[in-house]
Parts: structure tokens; C-alpha cells; sequence
């Protein structure tokens, strides 16, 4: 095995974000074309995932063309490899009912592009398996994960105030149900921490869902989290604390920090603090965050970068390039990913942090806090 990162010594850098997202997108469709992905997955990974990237980068660059197709023509055709396959998938149950469910991802993103009323009223009738007492409250599996999906889907439904209202009761009763459970929550018997499966990761979808109502409701319990980071700016993947080990989004500062960001503006009494722990866990990503699993969002690179500040985030894109990989894997130092081609996991999650790098957009994780 690799070590788990290498030393961040080098001059600051950057690359042409423009030329390096459209390499990133050619990759992606000639390396990982429909036909050839694995069913499965829903916003994490898979053909669901790469279809959403490609909608939403669709907005951005209307009139940009990969291998001679428009973004929506490959946004379709990632998303019919996933209905084509729809008899495959379980279905929403208790306990995985979170943005890696097909059905609900497929449902929310046609409702939000077609602003299906039927898909949508689908999706909130979903809410039964969710509010399950035995459901999970994390976001990968969980209802904190449902709570994005029902507000990709609210966005498109700005003059229809029958399905808005639908809607909103259903964020309303997840999150009730969320803040019902015994504390502190926990996943497969653990007391997570992090953005994918921990504390963190709930409290930010229950604020971005609707901060008028449950931020004040929250500040106590994020003041608490706030003081499990460690000296070194990292934050335990759980508590009790154990070995100080990952630095990256799922687990650690890195999530810890894109997180705070997005949801400092709702907590005016904790904002001193919010500010000094993502100073702290800057410091630590600056110096542990160049890690050694293929770049990506949740466990990688791409997602580290998109805790930092505009010239260190750039700086880290650097080693996310085709050229940067190739040369990691030559020289024995990358550890591949399971499932190159996704949002959260590969190379649609490359091709993201370098519309934001392009764009200038908010540094946030699409398909966890970018609505």
C-alpha cells in the first residue's frame, strides 16, 4: 500500500481549469462510457451520478461539446444506462434510503428537470421508508441524504405552490423524525463525526433544508462537535476518539470544513469559533490533505481542495490532472478507486471541482451542499 499522502512542498501552482475540465469530461465518456458502467449507486456513484453531473454542468456550459455531444445529450444517455437497468434495483427500504438510492435519485432528478408534479409527489411518498423509526439519520444511506434530494427537486417547483407545500411538509417531518431520535446519532452503532455519515453531515442538510426554523435548535450540538478537533486541525471520524488517520471528506476536516462554510451564515453566536476551527482544519489539510487514493471528492484530492482558499485550492487541483495520475500509478503511489467514474468517487467529481475552479463558484460538494 501507498503511504496515505505525500508532502505538500511544492510552489504554489495552477492549471487551465477550462482545458482541464473538458479533458476530465472526454475521459470520463470515453473511459467510462454508458454501456460499460455498472447499475447502482444513485448520486454516490454510477451512471445516476454521472447523468446529474453532466445536467447540472449542462447549465453552466450550455453550448460546450464532448466527442461532438452537448452535455444534455450525455446527461441523457448516463441516465438511460440507469433506467434501462431500473428492474435491478431494490428500491428505497429502512435504513438505505439515502442519495445512493437509484429510484429516489432518478425520481428527484426528473422531476427537478421536467418539473414532473407525479414524480415529485413520488418521491415525498417515499417519506414512509424514511421515517421508519428504525431509518438511518446520516446522509449516504439515510435521511439526511433524502433531505438534498427534496431540495434539488423544491427548486424547480418555485410557482407551484401545491407541490412546494408538499414538499416542505415532507423536509419538515424527515427532520422532525431526524431530531426525535435518541442522541447522539449513530451509524451502524458508531458516533460519527464527518459529513457522509456523522453529526456533521446531518446538521448541515436539516440547516440548508431551512435555517429559520431549526438553526437555533442546532447551535448547542454543533458548539459540542466543534470541540472534539483535535490540536492539529483534524476532527475524529468518531467519537470516543480514536487514531488521528483520515483527512478527508467522508471522515475528518475536510467535510468537516466544507460544511461550516456552508452553513456559517446560521449560526451568528458560534462564527468565531466556526472561523478558528476552519482555520485549524485548513492547517491540517495543507499539510496531511495530498492523499494517495485516486483524486475524487469523498476520499481524494478533489474534495480536500474544495475545503481551501481560492490559491491553495487551485494548487491542489494541480495533482488531480490525467498527467498528474499517470504519473502517480507509474510511480506506485495511487490507490485506485472502486468506482472510477462517479460523482462522489471519481472522474465526474474531478470534472466538477474544475467547473468550480472555472466558474468561480462557491466551493461546495455537488449533490451534498451545493443547493
Amino acid at each position: 500500500m501507498p503511504p496515505r499522502y505525500f508532502k505538500n512542498d511544492a510552489p504554489l501552482a495552477k492549471r487551465d481549469p477550462r482545458r482541464q475540465l473538458e479533458a476530465s469530461l472526454s475521459r470520463l465518456v470515453n473511459d467510462f462510457p454508458p454501456a460499460k458502467i455498472r447499475p447502482g449507486g444513485g448520486l454516490f456513484k454510477g451512471p445516476v451520478s454521472v447523468a446529474y453531473t453532466f445536467l447540472v454542468l449542462q447549465q453552466l456550459y450550455p453550448d460546450l461539446e464532448i466527442e461532438g455531444h452537448g452535455l444534455g445529450t450525455w446527461s441523457s444517455a448516463y441516465l438511460k444506462q440507469a433506467q434501462d437497468n431500473i428492474q435491478s434495483y431494490p428500491g428505497p427500504t429502512v435504513g438505505k434510503c439515502g442519495i445512493t438510492d437509484d429510484i429516489m435519485a432518478l425520481l428527484a432528478i426528473g422531476a427537478a428537470s421536467s418539473k414532473d408534479v407525479d414524480m415529485a409527489t413520488n418521491l415525498c411518498d417515499y417519506s414512509a421508508e424514511v421515517l421508519d423509526q428504525d431509518s438511518e439519520n446520516e446522509f449516504l444511506y439515510g435521511r439526511a441524504g433524502y433531505l438534498y434530494l427534496l431540495r434539488l427537486v423544491k427548486a424547480s417547483f418555485l410557482d407551484d405552490q401545491k407541490t412546494r407545500r408538499l414538499i416542505t411538509d415532507t423536509q419538515e417531518d424527515v427532520i422532525d423524525a431526524i431530531l426525535d431520535s435518541p442522541r447522539p446519532w449513530k451509524w451502524h452503532g458508531k458516533v460519527y463525526i464527518g459529513a457522509v455519515h456523522g453529526a456533521v453531515g446531518i446538521i448541515t442538510q436539516i440547516v440548508l433544508t431551512n435555517p429559520t426554523r431549526y438553526a437555533e435548535k442546532l447551535e448547542a450540538e454543533l458548539a459540542v462537535l466543534l470541540t472534539y478537533q483535535y490540536d492539529r486541525g483534524n476532527f475524529p471520524s468518531s467519537v470516543p476518539p480514536e487514531k488521528d488517520r483520515l483527512v478527508q471528506v467522508c471522515h475528518g476536516a475536510p467535510g468537516v470544513v466544507v460544511s461550516l462554510l456552508s452553513i456559517r451564515e446560521y449560526f451568528p453566536n458560534l462564527r468565531e469559533k466556526i472561523d478558528k476551527a476552519v482555520a485549524k482544519g485548513r492547517e491540517c489539510i495543507l499539510e496531511r490533505g495530498l492523499l494517495t487514493k485516486e483524486p475524487c471528492i469523498c476520499h481524494g484530492i478533489n474534495g480536500n481542495a474544495l475545503a481551501l482558499e481560492d490559491a491553495e485550492f487551485e494548487h491542489f487541483l494541480t495533482y488531480t490532472t490525467g498527467h498528474e495520475m499517470k504519473s502517480m500509478d507509474k510511480d506506485g503511489m495511487l490507490e485506485k478507486s472502486s468506482a472510477p467514474e462517479g460523482l462522489f468517487t471519481g472522474e465526474a467529481g474531478r470534472a466538477w471541482t474544475w467547473a468550480v475552479a472555472d466558474k468561480g463558484l462557491d466551493k461546495r460538494i455537488l449533490g451534498y451542499n451545493d443547493l
